[in-house]
């Protein structure tokens, strides 16, 4: 699977090291989850590119991402399809459950997948669809079966799997070669796999490697999703998990600055327009982490505490012509406006 010159890694061989170098980027932290995804990518359309030259068919590779909220697991599917260059959805599964005719749903969700191709139905076909909060679809406790979360779970088998669904355009989608993304915050599934795991893997002798028997011991089973409330048919359609991890201080404050789009730039960008140079010092991203870390939402709170900080500065620069740096040395100071 060769990069085209017009690709994002460009002059390279697309191998699961150059993915994650790529991932690297846009996305800070999460390095595991990065290795399993770029790994994932890379076989599924290896799988996908290459034509079958024997009996044995190569079963296609879903995934999902376990993480709380705000981890980046949609950042990090939006950023694997622009590596690929192929059409990318999204989908909220609290909204699928809720809906009265899930089959219709997902029929849009195709129909908005075609769209995002330009009516190329060979490059809808070979697109990712992230489906979030899958996790709200467990089976709660006195609920009815034809009307809980399971029902959206098995309505979502089939396409998962790979089979035609119809447009209402009279067209039809082959969802065989695409590639499905669930993911969730699953709050409480640590708990089930501690207790799972108590009777796990176990060493056998001094020769084992502790670091893999210690990464098998970790991984989340089949039969810990199956206790969470996951039906076996929907838990098996998602071979590969990868785990994102809680964000700690010191990587909210990297996220504002080390991405290539990340917020500082972006602002940075936005004053530039107007002949301003934008100065923030290492203390405010400090500051601002901290008071995010609190939101206990991940990085979702970044941008409104950055804009709400940078908004006077925002208002009063475009009236001022000799405005030429804008320093911020502490979120609880005024930024001072240097003139020339």
């Amino acid at each position: 699977m060769e990069s085209s010159s017009n690709q994002p890694v460009q002059g390279k061989k697309l191998t699961p090291s150059a993915i994650t170098n790529y991932l690297d980027q846009y996305v800070v932290g999460q390095d595991e989850a990065k290795k399993t995804l770029s790994v994932a990518l890379y076989s599924h359309y290896r799988r996908v590119g290459k034509p079958r030259q024997n009996d044995v068919e190569i079963v296609k590779s879903n995934i999902l991402l376990i993480g709380p909220t705000g981890t980046g697991k949609t950042l990090l599917c939006e950023t694997l399809s622009r590596i690929v260059r192929v059409p990318f959805v999204t989908a909220n599964a609290t909204s699928l459950a809720q809906s009265k005719y899930v089959n219709e749903e997902i029929e849009a969700l195709m129909q908005r997948l075609l769209d995002k191709a330009e009516g190329d139905i060979a490059r809808a076909q070979r697109g990712i669809v992230f489906i979030d909060e899958i996790d709200k679809l467990k089976a709660t406790e006195g609920e009815q079966r034809g009307t809980s979360g399971e029902r959206v779970q098995h309505a979502l088998l089939k396409i998962m799997e790979g089979a035609p669904v119809r447009l209402g355009s009279a067209q039809t989608i082959d969802t065989t070669n695409i590639l499905f993304v669930c993911a969730g915050a699953f709050v409480g599934l640590d708990s089930i796999a501690a207790a799972n795991h108590a009777f796990g893997f176990i060493s056998v002798s001094d020769s084992d490697d502790q670091q893999i028997l210690d990464r098998l011991n970790s991984r989340v089973k089949p039969t810990d999703l199956f206790k969470y409330g996951l039906i076996p048919e929907f838990a098996g359609r998602l071979p590969v998990i990868a785990n994102l991890q809680q964000l700690s201080k010191e990587l909210l404050a990297r996220i504002m600055v080390e991405p290539r789009n990340s917020i500082y730039n972006q602002f940075r960008e936005i004053l530039k327009d107007e002949g301003v140079e934008l100065v923030i010092e290492p203390e405010v991203f400090r500051q601002i982490a901290e008071m995010a870390f609190e939101y206990k939402v991940g990085a979702r709170s970044l941008r409104g505490i950055f804009e709400e900080m940078l908004m006077p500065v925002l208002y009063q620069v475009p009236d001022l012509p000799d405005a030429r740096k804008v320093v911020i040395k502490s979120l609880f100071e005024e930024p001072s406006v240097i003139t020339a």
